[in-house]
């Protein structure tokens, strides 16, 4: 089992790194391609939308099916799309593959939450959740540095890497994943509309993504504006920003490895209620912080919290249906995606009009709020924490 969840910590660690890739070769991207520099934003807007389109369906369609050879199939995919980008002739095809990258990558990532309470025994979930997590939160921390250093060879070199890396791991799950058929026969002739009607209807479902929804759009209000603000405030250089930035993502790695010890030791109702908290008076004293030392203390803290309830999370949503996962998995990064670009957009607006950081600060904490309360009415955490698990909707 150790091998299966290597695997899929390495799976979203090329996923995330292949999201974040792309940035620092815009500018050598735009040059070869002869484009402007508001439509080359595409290359990176491709793949997100490929993704965000995709998910919705990708999950469905998944739980009716053997979701080794959807991870499979989806990894293989993803590899010759990755490849394909490095040979792209002209911007379009160069778009044109962007967007199967993320399509593709939109049927191997809710797999891999749906797979892991399948292959693990309950009292392990969230610490198989942390270590895959992890991937994505180190994808974040060297996603730039590696695609950087890798161009530096050829523009093309990171593209290759990738794919052949994706190839690598889709043969590697084909001999180490064993098969994870649907638990019930019928639920292979289920559709999509169906499978989410099904899910739908099971009473915690609503408010408990309503709840995720309200803490990512916070959560991404505040992310989207730290490097603004750390250059507009304390006039940081673009590298003195990444490092600041470097810190961060390790504090949600560790967060996402080692804080199952904490929330082992509170349990997972008051890690996250009490999480939520800290958050909230973490992020209305940060605006105020006069020295960049501890404003870069606050982001390692900040970020630890948030990888552990990222894990409680993602380990409570699964608990509402047994048959569902996938679509649970996919309507999470869906949920993820419309926060990230609800909350990027009012943060935008708050900061135009305020000229600080202080009301995006407030913003994000009152969201935390309203995100607590609506956890604490869906009622969703006491799945996982008495280990119980939702009864499907036949």
């Amino acid at each position: 089992m150790k091998k299966t969840m290597l695997l899929f910590f390495m799976i979203m660690f090329m996923i995330g790194t292949d999201t974040f890739l792309i940035s620092p070769l815009l500018p050598t991207l735009q040059e070869l391609y002869n484009v402007s520099t508001e439509i080359s934003g595409w290359m990176v807007s491709a793949y997100a939308l490929g993704y965000a389109l995709f998910a919705l369906i990708a999950g469905p369609i998944s739980d009716g099916l053997d979701r080794k050879r959807v991870i499979i199939g989806g990894m293989i995919f993803f590899s010759i799309s990755t490849f394909l980008c490095g040979i792209a002739p002209t911007f379009w095809w160069m778009i044109t593959f962007r967007f199967l990258a993320g399509v593709s990558a939109a049927f191997v990532s809710p797999q891999v939450w749906a797979s892991i309470p399948l292959l693990v025994s309950p009292q392990h979930i969230m610490k198989c959740i942390g270590i895959v997590t992890a991937g994505l939160s180190l994808s974040q921390m060297f996603g730039l540095p590696i695609g950087a250093y890798l161009a530096s060879v050829h523009y093309s070199t990171p593209f290759f890497v990738i794919g052949i890396c994706s190839a690598i791991l889709g043969i590697l799950i084909y001999f180490t994943l064993p098969h994870l058929r649907p638990l019930q026969q019928e639920s292979q002739k289920q559709t999509v509309f169906s499978r989410y009607n099904q899910l739908l209807h099971i009473s915690k479902t609503v408010p408990s993504f309503f709840a995720y929804f309200l803490f990512q759009t916070g959560n991404f209000a505040a992310f989207s504006f730290l490097g603004k603000w750390l250059s507009d405030q304390f006039q940081l250089e673009v590298n003195e920003i990444g490092s600041a930035m470097l810190i961060l993502g390790f504090g949600n790695l560790t967060g996402n490895l080692f804080g199952i010890k904490l929330v082992n030791k509170f349990g997972k109702t008051r890690s996250l209620y009490g999480g939520i908290i800290v958050l909230v008076v973490l992020y209305l004293i940060l605006p105020q912080l006069k020295y960049v030392l501890f404003i870069e203390v606050f982001f390692f803290i900040i970020f630890f919290i948030t990888g552990i309830l990222f894990t409680i999370m993602m380990s409570a949503l699964q608990t509402l249906s047994q048959t569902a996962r996938g679509t649970i998995a996919a309507l999470a990064n869906s949920s993820m995606y419309i926060g990230q670009m609800i909350g990027a957009a009012l943060a935008g607006f708050l900061y135009v009009i305020f000229h600080n950081f202080s009301a995006i600060g407030m913003f994000t904490a009152s969201m935390y709020i309203f995100s607590l309360f609506t956890f604490k009415r869906a009622g969703i955490i006491k799945n996982i924490e008495s280990g119980t698990k939702q009864k499907t909707v036949s």
